[in-house]
C-alpha cells in the first residue's frame, strides 16, 4: 500500500498539508528582511543577528487561549494569529528588547488548507506589525485529538536588547508617572469567564447585537489583541523609561507587580481613563466587581510604562506623534509591591 494511502486512512491528508505549506508561503516571506538566511523549507530558520556589543536575547512564549472559542464560533480565523503575536512580542517588548523573529505551531485535528493559511496570515501580519520575521513554525494533523474543526495555536518570540539597555523595572523610584496605552477590547485573557456570562448564563450567540453600539458580541470578542512594539520603540529612543507592564492573564493586580521592586506600589487612579463599552456589559452582566475586573481584564489599558515625572509630558508627546491616545493613569508610591485602585 502507498505510505500516503496508509497515512490517509489513519486521517491524516499528506495532500492537504503540502497544499497548506504553499498557500503559507506568500504570508510568510511578507515579514522577510535582509536579516532572513534562505528560504522556507530548511530544518531551521536562520537569523542573522547583527552587530551588538552585549547582546542579550529576550524570548518569549504564549497563546490565544480559549479565544478560539470565539473564533470558532465567527468562523473568522485571520485575526487570532495577530493575538499570538502580540501576546508574546508585548512580554518581550517589556524589557526593551528590540522584536527579531517568531515561530508559530498550529495543531489541529483535520488539517483544512485555507483555513490554515488563514491563520498563518493574522500571524504573518502581527510580525509585520512587529517589525518581526516570521521564521519557521509547524502545522501538526492529529486525528482524533482535537474535535470538528478545532486547532490550538502557540507562538514564540526571539528579541535582543544591549545589556544596558535591558528595562527591568530596576529604575522605578517613588514619584514615577504611571502612562497607560490603551487596548482594543479583551485582548486575549478572560475569555473562560467571558463564555460562560454570555454564552452559559445569557445563552446569546455570537451574531446577538449587545450594547449601545451596532457590533454583535462576536465583533465585540474577536477583536484582536493591540500590538504597541512601534510607539513604545519611539518611545524609548526620546526618553529613559523605568519600567513597562504588558496587562495581561490577572489583570492589573498581577501583571504591573511584576516590574516593581520591593517597597513600592502602583497606585492606580481608576477613574483615569474611559473604559470601553464590553468591560460595563461583562460587569453588568456578570455581577461582578470591580476589583474581580481589574483581577482579571485589562479594563481598556493594555500597556503601562513607568517614566521618571519630570518625562512624563515628553513622554506623552512622543506618544500621541506615533498614534497612541495615551493618558496618565497613576503613580508609584511607597508600599507592599502591589496595585492600589484609586478613585
Amino acid at each position: 500500500m502507498d505510505n500516503r494511502q496508509a497515512y490517509a486512512d489513519a486521517g491524516v491528508n499528506v495532500e492537504e498539508g503540502y497544499k497548506a505549506v504553499q498557500m503559507m508561503k506568500k504570508h510568510v516571506r511578507s515579514t522577510f528582511s535582509d536579516r532572513v538566511i534562505g528560504d522556507l523549507g530548511s530544518f531551521g530558520g536562520l537569523f542573522r543577528l547583527g552587530s551588538y556589543n552585549d547582546p542579550v536575547l529576550v524570548s518569549g512564549t504564549d497563546g490565544v487561549g480559549t479565544k478560539l472559542k470565539i473564533a470558532f464560533l465567527t468562523d473568522k480565523h485571520d485575526t487570532v494569529g495577530i493575538d499570538l503575536v502580540a501576546m508574546c512580542v508585548n512580554d518581550i517588548l517589556c524589557q526593551g528588547a528590540e522584536p527579531l523573529f517568531f515561530l508559530d505551531y498550529i495543531a489541529t485535528g483535520k488539517l483544512e488548507a485555507e483555513k490554515a493559511a488563514h491563520l498563518v496570515s493574522g500571524v504573518a501580519g502581527g510580525c509585520r506589525q512587529s517589525g518581526m520575521a516570521l521564521l519557521g513554525g509547524e502545522t501538526a494533523e492529529m486525528p482524533g485529538f482535537y474535535g470538528e474543526g478545532e486547532y490550538d495555536m502557540a507562538g514564540f518570540a526571539v528579541g535582543v536588547v544591549e545589556k544596558d539597555k535591558l528595562i527591568d523595572g530596576s529604575k522605578i523610584a517613588e514619584g514615577d508617572v504611571l502612562i497607560g496605552l490603551p487596548s482594543s477590547g479583551v485582548h486575549s485573557n478572560g475569555y473562560s469567564l467571558v463564555r460562560r456570562i454570555f454564552f452559559d448564563q445569557m445563552n446569546m450567540d455570537v451574531n446577538d447585537k449587545i450594547g449601545q453600539s451596532d457590533k454583535t458580541l462576536g465583533q465585540y470578542l474577536i477583536e484582536p489583541t493591540r500590538i504597541y512594539v512601534k510607539p513604545v520603540v519611539e518611545l524609548m529612543k526620546a526618553v529613559d523609561v523605568h519600567g513597562m507592564s504588558h496587562i495581561t492573564g490577572g489583570g492589573f493586580h498581577e501583571n504591573i507587580p511584576r516590574m516593581l521592586s520591593e517597597g513600592l506600589q502602583a497606585s492606580v487612579t481608576e477613574r483615569a481613563w474611559k473604559k470601553p463599552e464590553i468591560f460595563s456589559l461583562i460587569q453588568e452582566h456578570g455581577k461582578l466587581e470591580t476589583l474581580e475586573m481589574f483581577h482579571t481584564f485589562n479594563m481598556g489599558i493594555g500597556f503601562v510604562i513607568a517614566v521618571a515625572k519630570d518625562d512624563a509630558e515628553r513622554a506623552l508627546e512622543v506618544l500621541k506623534e506615533a498614534g497612541e491616545e495615551a493618558v496618565i493613569i497613576g503613580k508609584i508610591d511607597s508600599g507592599n509591591k502591589e496595585v492600589v485602585l484609586c478613585p
